[in-house]
């Protein structure tokens, strides 16, 4: 039995289940959190959206080298047309699926990072993607991610805030990047509460904890039992005191998921990532102290069919990049002022390969093209050295070539956003420093 309710409370399925059908009571921890009294006076709290595109999402279609001739020699079938591309600097341009991005790009909020990616030279997803979240390419000695290692860097007034809301993945289970001692959550919805332990296993226990909870609200109830039952399981667990740990719970009634409604008319498009970057949004609203947020979305492995016969501007990677771009732009666009604070980074595991295949699509390739968005992102411009798509200039005959390593683009965030001290320890055994950085974050 004491093993049983230990589990039961390291899993999370207490405090989450609880969700909404307790009376908010404001625990002190995080009121101290919310309100400024456990950090310096006048700061604010950074916060961190990673976006992870699984299946290496080609990016000479996401941004579009259109003043590139080369392009549309080895693309005649799939290549955006130049009048159909949103030009951004008279060379590159977005992909007209990704107009909701157009006026924050104008704005100056919205940055392209081209011909990124990892230096590592595997083509398997499953590879790229370990070395990508681990932040360690070509390394599988690594066990932790690099955002499970951000979250425990962050400056010690921002990290040392008791809440469990620190690290969240949102709309799915515990991804590699988060994995490690920062105590991050893995939560597939908040209408229905669960929460995934680090095995990947989704909790069932949601109508256990409501029934416990209802009953020890109840006049005259059972809440002191419930908690010594936190209480018996402090030391093991919570690392706190009971009490604060069940007033939680309670603090958190105030995310009601299934009447939230986005600010200034943001319209997230119907699907699991809308859904995921709806949450996130609601959870930075609440106060509860994200600094990381993680969410993923698939299908961009493009080997056939990438485009609509004789229309490259629609088909699956259109459609794909729709969600995205609406997703995004909902995002941001619900946050309003709050995107002062907040960065948004796009990644892929690896591009396509610059020459179309017989099948209407492109094979794994090497660097594609990152985003990042948000207030402190120097944006209105594609960033990184165009290699070019000439045959000489291509990786291994076939790729669009490297030239900024992905740890540059999130070694710059981590440094200069959420302030962190030690590039080193981030990124073990990266030797690009602070001289890789491309100037993406202001000041």
């Amino acid at each position: 039995m004491e093993t049983t309710r230990r589990l039961f409370l390291k899993n999370g399925a207490i405090a989450m289940a609880s969700v909404g059908f307790i009376p908010a009571m404001g625990p002190s921890f995080l009121h101290r959190s919310t309100f400024g009294q456990d950090s310096k006076a006048g700061s604010k709290k950074k916060t961190l959206i990673c976006l992870f595109m699984r299946g290496a999402a080609d990016g000479l279609s996401v941004v579009v080298p259109h003043g590139e001739a080369e392009l549309y020699k080895v693309r005649p079938n799939i290549a955006i047309p130049r009048n159909e591309v949103i030009d951004l600097d008279g060379f590159f341009g977005l992909h007209p699926s990704l107009a909701p991005l157009a006026k924050i790009y104008k704005d100056g909020h919205l940055a392209a990072i081209h011909a990124c990616g990892s230096p590592s030279t595997t083509r398997s997803h499953f590879d790229a993607m370990d070395y990508m979240e681990s932040g360690s390419p070509d390394n599988k000695v690594v066990r932790d991610g690099w955002l499970a290692r951000a979250a425990l860097l962050c400056p010690q007034d921002r990290a040392a805030a008791k809440t469990p809301f620190k690290a969240v993945a949102m709309g799915g289970g515990m991804p590699r990047a988060l994995q490690g001692d920062a105590g991050a959550l893995a939560i597939p919805d908040l209408k229905t509460f669960g929460i995934v332990d680090s095995r990947g296993r989704v909790n069932q226990t949601r109508n256990t904890a409501t029934a416990m909870m209802a009953g020890a609200m109840k006049p005259g109830g059972t809440a002191n039992g419930f908690e010594a039952l936190y209480d018996e399981a402090v030391g093991d667990v919570l690392h706190g005191p009971g009490k604060e740990s069940f007033d939680a719970i309670k603090m958190m009634s105030k995310i009601n998921p299934g009447s939230y409604t986005p600010d200034r008319n943001a319209v997230y498009p119907a699907g699991k990532l809308g859904e995921s970057l709806k949450q996130i949004a609601q959870l930075i609203k609440a106060d509860v102290g994200v600094e990381i947020a993680f969410a993923d979305v698939g299908g961009w492995d493009t080997h056939a069919n990438q485009v609509q016969p004789n229309s490259p501007s629609q088909g699956n990677l259109a459609n794909r990049l729709k969600e995205v771009g609406q997703s995004l732009a909902a995002l941001y666009t619900d946050l309003g002022d709050r995107m002062d604070d907040v960065v948004i980074l796009t990644m892929s595991e690896f591009g396509r390969t610059v020459r179309q295949n017989g099948t209407g699509g492109t094979d794994h390739g090497h660097a594609t093209c990152f985003f990042a968005l948000g207030g402190p992102i120097q944006g209105g411009k594609v960033y990184g050295e165009w290699p070019g798509l000439a045959p000489e200039k291509l990786n291994e005959n076939r790729d669009l070539a490297l030239t900024t390593d992905f740890r540059a683009v999130f070694g710059e965030v981590g440094i200069k956003h959420l302030g962190i001290p030690s590039l080193e320890k981030l990124f073990p055994g990266y030797s690009g420093g602070t001289n890789s950085f491309r100037g993406l974050v202001r000041g």
